[in-house]
């Protein structure tokens, strides 16, 4: 039998870990088949798994790329325990701890305290007063969400509506964010940063995606307007003090702890970009606006695998 030191060494086994479309929907990550493909053809063997699929061997796999398990939001305990599971029996990228930390984006107070700016942002839990500002527009969402589920922006005057909002996520147990809506997000939109392997890999810009007057409860589309982006030396600077703060990231005990990441920035009302989002466990990567990134990104799983 191939032992399993000789099988890495030859074709190291990997899976991408993705989420379960509904019956009869094809997968919105059109990236995935591209990045089997290409990971095949430089030597691997790379197998599409989803990330709740009962009857999934973790342990027979060299590395457990987590890709695109977009569902998470909805069960977060669930998910965060998988990724500790699949921690215990083989590699998981990226690993279980930032799993944990970067699912509730009150990581934001945390990197704001270490200095790195961000969007201002204030927390309220379930029993906290509903302090809503009366001056500004403003967003709400959740600390546990993805594709603008749940959110929100809002004008002084429609204060009802957010508290409805805000008693809707409180009923489900959900802690809300609460944001100033930056207008530079209109005019310059927002800019994704991609890092892979620990070094910059690409970025994109996109236009806003909360709209005033959307429903909270509206399907919202992602990524409006996605585009090339060459990210200027100030948002470089920002994504790096981000990354830099990440508890058992780069700077941490294990210095190659994060195979990927993406970091999404804005421009604050000084006009200096600041730190919307920290991506670590599911980000699109937007391989289909740049395709001359994928044969980097093979070769940093394949280098992570082995």
């Amino acid at each position: 039998m191939e032992s399993a030191v000789a099988r890495t060494a030859a074709r190291p086994r990997i899976a991408l870990a993705t989420y379960r479309p509904e019956e009869g929907t094809a997968s919105a990550d059109r990236d995935l088949p591209v990045l089997k493909a290409a990971l095949d053809d430089a030597g691997a063997r790379a197998e599409i798994v989803y990330w709740d699929d009962p009857a999934a061997d973790w342990a027979d796999f060299d590395l457990v790329v987590i890709r695109s398990t977009w569902d998470y939001s909805w069960r977060v305990a669930e998910f965060v325990a998988w990724a500790e599971r699949v921690a215990k029996l083989t590699r998981l990228a990226n690993p279980a701890a930032v799993v944990r930390w970067n699912t509730d984006k009150r990581y934001l107070g945390e990197l704001a305290a270490s200095g790195v700016p961000t969007v201002p942002t204030r927390y309220l839990a379930p029993g906290d007063p509903a302090d809503l500002p009366d001056d500004h527009e403003y967003v709400v969402k959740p600390t546990s969400g993805a594709g603008a589920r749940l959110a929100a922006r809002y004008r002084p005057e429609e204060r009802e509506t957010a508290l409805r909002h805000l008693a809707r996520m409180h009923e489900k147990g959900l802690t809300a964010m609460v944001q100033p809506y930056l207008r530079g997000v209109d005019t310059a939109g927002e800019r994704a940063l991609q890092f892979f392997g620990g070094r910059f890999l690409h970025a994109a810009r996109k236009g806003a995606v909360l709209a005033p007057g959307t429903a909270y409860d509206a399907d919202k589309v992602p990524h409006p307007r996605l585009e090339v982006w060459q990210p200027t030396p100030a948002e470089l600077a920002v994504a790096g003090r981000a990354l830099a703060a990440v508890p058992d990231g780069p700077d941490g005990p294990d210095g190659d702890a994060l195979l990927y990441a993406r970091v999404d920035v804005v421009d604050g009302d000084d006009g200096q970009p600041c730190v919307m989002e920290l991506e670590l466990v599911e980000p699109n990567l937007f391989l289909r606006l740049h395709p001359e990134s994928v044969p980097v990104v093979t070769q940093a799983i394949i280098r992570a695998a082995r």
